[in-house]
C-alpha cells in the first residue's frame, strides 16, 4: 500500500476534511429535509461538488507539491552542458507533441526516476532524478523524457483528476447512504442523524476510497502504455525498450507516494498489482515490441 500514490491519499484526506467542515458549518444538515429520509438528489449534487473539489485541489497544487516533496530545482538558466541538453531535448519533444514548453527540473536522488505533473498541458513540469542522469545513457534518458512529455501531451493529469472526481463523488454518495441506513436500521434513529451516521459515513468513506482506488490504478496502468507508445513515436521504440530494460535491472525505490503515479518506474505483480500505478516492466516492453 506504500506504493499507492498519495494523489489518492490526498484526495481521501481532502474529502474527509471537507466533509467534517461541511458538517461543522451545518451544510450537510440541508440534505435531510424531513428528518427521516435522505434526499438522494441533493446528496448526489453535494457529493459531486465535494468530490471534484478534492480532486481538482490536488491537481491545482500538483506542481507546487511535487517541487517541495522532491526538492526539484527548476532549470531557469542552464549551468552546464547536461542541463542545456535536458532543456533542449524537452523543448524539441514538446514541439513535436504540440504542447507548450514544460518547466524542466532536476531533483537529488540516487534512484533512477522521472515524473511529469501540472494542471495544464501548456504549463507542466518534467523532472528527472540525478540517479537517472548518472545511470542511463543519453538515448535512454531521451526516451524517459519522451515518456513524460507524452503524459503531458495526453492530458493524463487532467484526465486522472476527472476520473478521481467521479470516483470521489460515488464514494461520498455511497458512504452517506450506508451511514444513513446504519443510523436508521441498526441504531433506530427516528429523526435527524445521530452520531452513528457521521462515524459510519467517515469509516465507509475511507474503506470505499481504498476500494475505489482499484479503478483509478487500472486507469493509471493504461495511461502508462499510452505514454510508452507516445515515447516510441517521438524517439523510436528501441530507445524506450532500452530505458525500461535499464529500469528493470536497477534496484529502484519509489517516488514519494503522491508522485508515484506520475513517475517512470514499474510495479510488482500478484494481488498488489491491483493497487499498482504502473504495469510490470515486462508487459510494457512486450507492448513496445509489438508497437506499430
Amino acid at each position: 500500500m506504500q506504493r499507492i500514490m498519495l494523489f489518492l491519499a490526498t484526495n481521501i484526506a481532502i474529502l474527509v476534511v471537507l466533509s467534517i467542515t461541511m458538517r461543522l458549518l451545518g451544510i450537510e444538515s440541508l440534505l435531510d429535509e424531513t428528518g427521516t429520509n435522505l434526499n438522494l438528489n441533493s446528496l448526489l449534487v453535494f457529493a459531486a461538488v465535494i468530490g471534484f473539489t478534492g480532486s481538482f485541489i490536488s491537481l491545482a497544487i500538483s506542481k507546487w507539491t511535487a517541487k517541495r516533496l522532491t526538492g526539484a530545482q527548476v532549470i531557469e538558466t542552464p549551468r552546464n552542458e547536461t542541463e542545456r541538453w535536458l532543456v533542449e531535448t524537452v523543448r524539441r519533444q514538446a514541439q513535436q507533441a504540440g504542447i507548450g514548453m514544460p518547466e524542466v527540473a532536476i531533483y537529488n536522488s540516487p534512484d533512477p526516476n522521472a515524473f511529469a505533473t501540472g494542471m495544464k498541458r501548456n504549463n507542466a513540469l518534467v523532472a528527472v532524478s540525478t540517479g537517472l542522469m548518472q545511470t542511463m545513457t543519453r538515448d535512454e534518458v531521451e526516451a524517459v523524457l519522451a515518456h513524460e512529455v507524452s503524459h503531458v501531451a495526453n492530458g493524463d493529469m487532467v484526465t486522472m483528476a476527472l476520473i478521481q472526481g467521479v470516483v470521489n463523488t460515488f464514494v461520498i454518495f455511497l458512504s452517506r447512504v450506508i451511514g444513513h441506513l446504519v443510523d436508521r436500521v441498526v441504531f433506530k434513529t427516528e429523526r435527524g442523524h445521530g452520531p452513528a451516521f457521521w462515524i459510519t459515513s467517515i469509516i465507509a468513506e475511507l474503506v470505499l476510497g481504498i476500494l475505489a482506488s482499484i479503478i483509478v490504478m487500472w486507469f493509471s496502468r493504461q495511461r502508462e502504455f499510452r505514454a510508452d507508445a507516445g515515447a516510441a513515436r517521438l524517439v523510436g521504440p528501441n530507445k524506450m525498450i532500452a530505458a525500461l530494460q535499464r529500469l528493470a535491472g536497477t534496484a529502484n525505490e519509489p517516488l514519494p507516494d503522491q508522485l508515484h503515479a506520475f513517475g517512470i518506474s514499474g510495479g510488482r505483480g500478484g494481488l498488489s498489482a491491483l493497487f499498482m500505478t504502473h504495469p510490470k516492466i515486462e508487459d510494457r516492453i512486450n507492448a513496445l515490441r509489438n508497437f506499430r
